[in-house]
């Protein structure tokens, strides 16, 4: 499973890409009005961090300048992958921009038959949002299960799940069970995976054994 982080922190990004854990990152106009920086420069900057696909949406609602803002999108760095919501003139943006062979990330779906309509128009990833599901007393979780099942049907089409909108570990769990090929996660959410309590209580354990024997490794 691909990890991806959610966020548009550059500095958040570069602590976690030392890992070695995350394989893109995502955007969205939200996460970048937090950051409180110019958009472009934002997008330069997490694009030379990763290697993976930077996710950056367009701000049109209209078809000719959505496509004309994810080619500028694009011709920021050779890993951007443009984002673009989940209506018509979306939908028409993502065959035209994976024409040029650009990567797109088609955003704020919420039923199987948007992600069908995604695969077919040619998106590189579609981005379910699990959690905004949730909040409304929806199944988050059953609409990946179910995008995971039409996909599976037809290999010819080549599009991602990308799991989105999630909040805490179960989601990322229970995604990867039903077998999405990427999640992106918040920040927060990315470093509560490393953490359990025995883990914590035993490398206690350890070094204060360790510490009665008065050696030093170094």
């Amino acid at each position: 499973m691909k990890f991806f982080v959610d966020t548009a922190d550059v500095a958040e990004i570069e602590e976690l890409a030392v890992t070695g854990l995350l394989d893109g990152v995502t955007t969205n106009p939200s996460l970048v009005a937090k950051a409180g920086r110019p958009f472009l420069d934002v997008v330069r900057e997490i694009c030379a961090l990763v290697d993976g696909p930077v996710s950056a949406e367009v701000t049109a609602t209209d078809g000719a300048t959505m496509l004309a803002e994810g080619r500028k999108l694009a011709a920021l760095a050779p890993n951007v992958c443009v984002k673009v919501p989940l209506t018509w003139d979306g939908l028409k943006t993502c065959r035209q921009l994976r024409r040029e062979n650009i990567l797109v990330n088609v955003t704020l779906c919420f039923t199987p038959l948007q992600a069908l309509l995604a695969a077919k128009a040619g998106a590189t990833f579609i981005s379910p949002f699990v959690g905004r599901l949730d909040d409304i007393a929806h199944d988050g979780m059953a609409l990946i299960g179910d995008i995971c099942d039409i996909y599976a049907q037809y290999p010819a089409l080549e599009t991602e799940v990308l799991v989105a909108s999630i909040r805490h570990p179960v989601h990322l769990l229970e995604a990867a069970k039903l077998g999405a090929g990427v999640a992106t996660l918040p920040p927060s959410v990315l470093k509560q995976l490393v953490k359990h309590p025995l883990t914590d209580r035993g490398l206690e354990g350890f070094l204060a054994d360790w510490a009665k024997t008065g050696q030093s490794i170094l």
